[in-house]
C-alpha cells in the first residue's frame, strides 16, 4: 500500500493511513486487491475519517473481483470506475484471487498474441480522496508515482518536495484518476503497433502462392484474441462514456479557476475516450484485414488449383487423339492399313507428332496454357 498527499505545493508520500482530512489538496491511497482484502477494515475507517463515508459492500466486492469488466457506477458520496488494463507478461508477486479465476489460455501464433490478457484496476473517487485498487503485478501505479516524485525534486533548505518548473500536479482526485487511466490506455496504443507488425508477417506468409500454410489453429487463436481485445476496449469506452455523461451533470462551480478545472477535466476525459476509440478502430481494422487476407489466401490457392487443372486438361486433350491412334493400331485384326508396310510405324509417329504440335499451338493461341498470375 502506498499513500500520497498531493497539493499545489508538492507531493508527499505518507507512511501510514491519515486519520484526518488534509487542510489542502487530497490523498491518494493505492493498494493491491490482496492488501485491500486484508486491510479492508483499516481502509474503511480511514475513508470514514477523511470523507465521512465508507465504501458500499457491493462496490467492495467489485473492487476485489479480478474478473469484473470495465464499468462505471456512482453514489451520492463517491464515484466508482473499474478499468481493465493489460496484464503483465509475468507477475512479480502472487496474488490471492478474491473470485474464482478462469484458467489461463495458452495461445499459439505470434508472441504478442500470447500476452493479450487484462486485469481490472478500480478507482473509488471522493472529494478529497482517491482510492485505487490494482492487481498484484500492476506497474501502472508505480510508474505514475515515480513520475510524480521525479517531478518533485527535494528542496533541502526547506525540507520538503517542491514542484519543478513546468510540472503540473493533479488538481483533484478526478484529474489524477484520468491521468492513471490515460497511462493504462497508452499501453493499448503501444500494443497495436506490435500487433500490426506481427500480423503483417502472417499476412505476407498467407499471400505467398507456394506457401502451404498449415498453422490454422494459431490463426484461430489470433482472431479470438483480437475479438477479446475488441470486447475489452468496448467495455472501456462504455465506462468512460458513462463517466463523461456523469461529468455533464455536475453543478457549475463558482469561480473562474474552479470552472476552468472542470473544463480541463472534461477535455481530459474526452481525450481518454478518443484514445480508446483509436484502439477500437485499429483492432477492428486488424480483424477485417486478417479476414480479408484469409479470403485472399484461399482465392490465390483456388487460382493456382485452376491453373494446374487447366494444364492437366490441356495435356489430356493433346494426348487423347494420340491414345486413340495407338489404340487403333493395337487392335488384333489381321488386315490394318500401314501395319504390314515397312514405313508404317514412321507414318503413325509423324501423324501423332503433327497432331500433338497442332493441338499445342491451338491451345497456346487460345491462351489455355498461359499463366494467369506470377508465383
Amino acid at each position: 500500500m502506498r499513500i500520497f498527499h498531493l497539493q499545489a505545493a508538492g507531493v508527499t508520500e505518507l507512511q501510514d493511513l491519515p486519520q484526518q482530512p488534509p487542510a489542502q489538496g487530497f490523498v491518494w491511497i493505492s493498494c493491491t486487491r490482496a492488501t485491500l482484502q486484508a486491510r479492508l477494515a483499516d481502509v474503511q475507517r480511514t475513508l470514514q475519517a477523511l470523507t465521512g463515508q465508507q465504501l458500499v459492500d457491493l462496490h467492495v466486492s467489485d473492487l476485489l473481483n479480478a474478473q469484473l469488466p470495465s464499468r462505471y457506477d456512482y453514489t451520492s458520496q463517491y464515484d466508482l470506475l473499474v478499468f481493465r488494463r493489460l496484464a503483465a507478461a509475468q507477475a512479480t508477486a502472487p496474488e490471492a484471487p478474491a473470485a474464482p479465476a478462469s484458467p489461463a489460455v495458452r495461445r499459439s501464433g505470434p508472441p504478442v498474441l500470447r500476452h493479450i490478457d487484462t486485469s481490472p484496476v478500480g478507482f473509488a473517487l471522493f472529494d478529497q480522496v482517491l482510492l485505487s485498487v490494482h492487481p498484484g503485478d500492476c506497474t501502472v501505479r508505480d510508474a505514475y508515482a515515480a513520475r510524480l516524485l521525479a517531478a518533485m525534486p527535494t528542496d533541502l533548505r526547506e525540507g520538503r518536495l517542491s514542484p519543478s518548473p513546468g510540472a503540473r500536479i493533479p488538481a483533484s482526485p478526478s484529474d489524477l484518476m484520468l491521468r492513471v487511466v490515460n497511462l493504462i490506455v497508452d499501453g493499448f496504443l503501444d500494443l497495436r503497433r506490435e500487433l500490426s507488425r506481427q500480423l503483417d508477417h502472417w499476412q505476407t506468409e498467407l499471400l505467398r502462392p507456394r506457401t502451404r500454410f498449415s498453422n490454422w489453429s494459431a490463426l484461430l487463436d489470433a482472431r479470438l484474441a483480437l475479438h477479446e481485445l475488441d470486447d475489452v476496449c468496448e467495455d472501456q469506452r462504455a465506462a468512460i462514456q458513462d463517466w463523461i455523461d456523469a461529468l455533464e451533470t455536475w453543478p457549475a462551480p463558482e469561480g473562474a479557476a474552479a470552472l476552468r478545472e472542470l473544463d480541463l477535466l472534461k477535455v481530459r476525459s474526452r481525450d481518454v475516450l478518443e484514445h480508446i476509440e483509436r484502439v477500437v478502430h485499429h483492432v477492428r481494422r486488424l480483424e477485417q484485414s486478417t479476414e480479408t487476407v484469409v479470403q485472399m489466401h484461399f482465392s490465390v490457392q483456388s487460382n493456382r488449383t485452376n491453373d494446374i487443372m487447366r494444364t492437366l486438361t490441356v495435356l489430356t486433350a493433346v494426348f487423347l487423339p494420340l491414345n486413340l491412334i495407338a489404340g487403333i493400331f493395337g487392335m488384333n485384326f489381321e488386315f490394318i492399313p500401314l501395319v504390314h508396310k515397312q514405313d508404317g510405324f514412321w507414318w503413325a509417329m509423324a501423324s501423332m507428332a503433327l497432331i500433338a504440335v497442332g493441338l499445342t499451338a491451338f491451345f497456346w493461341n487460345k491462351r489455355y496454357m498461359a499463366r494467369t498470375a506470377k508465383d
